[in-house]
Order: C-alpha cells, then sequence, then structure tokens
C-alpha cells in the first residue's frame, strides 16, 4: 500500500479500504501515477477527497458512489485528442473512472502529465 505522509489522507484512504476495496484500489493507482511522476507532490484532504499540489493546486480525486472523478483545476487548456475530458464549468475538467481499465484507457497518464506542466 502506498502510504501517505499526510495523515489525514491515510485515514482516508485506510477508511476507503475498509468501505469499499475497489475504490480504495483505484485511488490507489491513481495517486501512484502522479505521485511517481514528481515525488515533491503533496496531497490534502478537501471536498471528500484527495488534493495533489506543487506550487498551485494540480487537481484531485474524488469517490463518488458510482465512480472516482479525477478533476483538474486547469483542464481546459489541455491538449485532449480523444475527446475524453468532461466539464460543466470554464475551467475545470475531470475524468470518471468506473473501474481498474479507465485508468489506461481514458490515458489518465497523459492528462496527469499535462496537469504536471
Amino acid at each position: 500500500m502506498n502510504t501517505s505522509r499526510n495523515k489525514e489522507v491515510q485515514d482516508f484512504l485506510e477508511d476507503m479500504m475498509t468501505k469499499d476495496d475497489t475504490k480504495f484500489e483505484i485511488l490507489q493507482a491513481l495517486r501512484k501515477i502522479i505521485l511517481d511522476l514528481d515525488e515533491s507532490i503533496k496531497e490534502r484532504i478537501i471536498y471528500g477527497g484527495i488534493m495533489f499540489s506543487g506550487e498551485s493546486d494540480i487537481g484531485g480525486i474524488f469517490p463518488s458512489k458510482k465512480h472516482i472523478s479525477f478533476e483538474f483545476g486547469n483542464g481546459y487548456q489541455f491538449d485532449d485528442p480523444e475527446k475524453l475530458l468532461e466539464w460543466t464549468g470554464k475551467i475545470r475538467r475531470h475524468l470518471k473512472i468506473h473501474g481498474h481499465g479507465d485508468i489506461q484507457d481514458k490515458n489518465i497518464e497523459f492528462f496527469v502529465k499535462q496537469a504536471l506542466k
């Protein structure tokens, strides 16, 4: 298990593990992608999910009843040739992750790398 240096994040993950093992595993896989790309990224709990930040907020992962949403605060600037990003506002974009296959199918790493720029 990828443990977090942030106690609130670690408590959140442990709670998720007891409530929904599948969502816990997806959260861990998503965390691994972003933290492997930049180990200086910090995590914190906000709005019922995990926010990642460097010098500013990068994005966050937020579990809901039917999926996990990977939100990107500046997603409107991203290259999205396959039109995978969803949105309702002017700036923020997100990807809905319903299962492990979506992590690769929705090219999460491609978008995380853009968020880190």
